[in-house]
């Protein structure tokens, strides 16, 4: 089948508009392509008349122009016609966001529509969806687009089987500054699976990582999605629902998906090397590291902060996710202390964590980050950033990520993410270094590089 007008579609077709209530899911996504995206659109309802003094077309066959990709709103008994008229038409393909197929116990026609498609090679998303989310480009999301949290473009894309999980994992990547490559949301999935977007995107040279929240699997469907998985390079993140007796049971409920035995999928995921998320938060912090450096490494972990409590902290998470924190040789410390400001020499802790105190310059963290990133003991430096202290400046993001630059070495920041450090912020974020606003994501950024296989 050809992905390329559901995600790259150049005319949409909405049909299943309302003549009369602007807050119908059909019109909100045709006012929302119309007025915000550069794609050409046209509104269907069988009754034809005028939307917003634009023609609306009574028929698919009668829109007078060729149509890549058809959002289907219309109520679930009609859209096995309306998707047989796309076919006719010689559309591109079509985005079911109706609702009362498998999930309310319609498999009958649920699986008519997969009959119809698949005679005739025609790929369509969902049913019980929300669609496509394109940065820039177009969104079939029925959400208004003043309420909509868009994340910048970016380079991860995210697949889920429920639209909320997605709209709120986009409201967590647009708040840590992690940007998408597309969004999409698959529903009950019935022709249109994971594997098959897993296959897509990992040849999409626009997405480097790959985000799943999974609800459950057809027979057989999760271990090929696994095998499928291990054999792509890019970094693949599972978000899995359905953990507990009870779980399985909203996941049936939800989209008709079979949940499966937990224990042992996350076993499978973990043996091939393909990062598992116990939560949304993983999720994110994951996702943000994954998105800067597509690499695996050892785990070994080099810790700077100006705050030995902090620093212990760190520590403890780093030994709770069975990273190791090793102790700096007396050579290695005697090293860095000699090339520290002439105030620190004698009060810097440097057995790792490395506490360079309050009394800590920009210069001094610059330091401390290039020592650290020379060691073969150190394969990835944490740096926990308290913007408060007096010597620190804003240009000392930018300054820590030439480090990262011309070592090589991973390198991921702590931040108190308010407004007053915004440009500390962007200093690392411009520059493809990670930042999290709590120390465990900091850590977990660096527990994803570890459990991802090497790319």
């Amino acid at each position: 089948m050809n992905f390329k007008p559901l995600f790259n579609p150049k005319s949409v077709a909405v049909i299943g508009v309302s003549l009369n209530n602007d807050r119908h899911p059909a019109n909100v996504i045709y006012n929302k392509i119309h007025l915000r995206y550069p794609i050409q659109v046209f509104a269907v309802n069988p009754r034809g008349g005028l939307l917003q003094r634009e023609k609306v077309y009574s028929d698919i066959s009668e829109v007078p122009a060729k149509v890549d990709l058809a959002v289907i709103a219309a109520r679930a008994q009609h859209v096995p016609e309306i998707m047989q008229k796309c076919i006719a038409k010689l559309v591109g393909g079509a985005i079911v966001i109706s609702g009362g197929f498998a999930e309310t116990g319609r498999r009958d026609l649920q699986e008519k529509l997969v009959t119809i498609a698949k005679e005739a090679d025609f790929p369509f998303i969902g049913p019980n969806c929300l669609g496509i989310y394109s940065p820039n480009r177009f969104d079939t999301f029925f959400l208004p687009g003043e309420r909509l949290v868009r994340p910048d473009p970016g380079n991860v894309a995210i697949i889920s089987q429920s639209g909320g999980v997605l709209v709120d994992l986009m409201v967590k990547f647009a708040g840590q500054g992690i940007g998408l490559s597309v969004a999409v949301s698959i529903g009950n999935k019935a022709l249109i699976t994971e594997i098959d977007l897993l296959r897509y995107l990992a040849r999409d040279p626009n997405t480097k990582v790959i985000a799943f929240y999974v609800e459950g699997f057809g027979k057989n469907e999760g271990r090929e999605f696994v095998l499928a998985a291990s054999r792509f390079s890019k970094p693949i993140i599972v978000l899995k629902a359905g953990k507990s007796a009870e779980g399985r049971r909203a996941v049936s409920s939800h989209t008709a998906s079979l949940a499966g035995d937990y224990r042992v999928f996350s076993e499978v995921l973990s043996q091939h090397g393909i990062v598992e998320a116990k939560n949304e938060f993983e999720m994110v912090s994951f996702a943000e590291s994954l998105s800067c450096y597509q690499k695996s490494i050892d785990g070994k972990v080099g810790i700077i902060s100006v705050s030995g409590g902090h620093g212990a902290l760190s520590v403890d998470v780093c030994t709770s996710h069975g990273l190791s924190v090793p102790r700096l040789s007396q050579k290695a410390q005697q090293k860095i202390r000699t090339k520290l400001s002439d105030s620190l020499k004698s009060i810097a802790s440097l057995g790792n964590p490395i506490d360079l105190t309050g009394s800590a310059m920009d210069d001094d963290f610059v330091i401390a980050a290039q020592s650290l990133s020379e060691l073969g003991e150190i394969d990835c430096v944490i740096i926990l950033l308290l913007p408060y202290s007096p010597g620190i400046t804003a240009d000392l993001g930018a300054r820590l990520s030439r480090v990262y630059q011309k070592e090589g070495k991973p390198l991921v920041a702590y931040v108190p993410h308010v407004e007053k450090y915004r440009m500390l912020i962007e200093g690392f974020e411009l520059n493809r270094v990670p930042v999290s606003a709590s120390i465990e994501g900091a850590v977990l950024m660096v527990e994803a590089m570890r459990r991802c296989r090497p790319c």
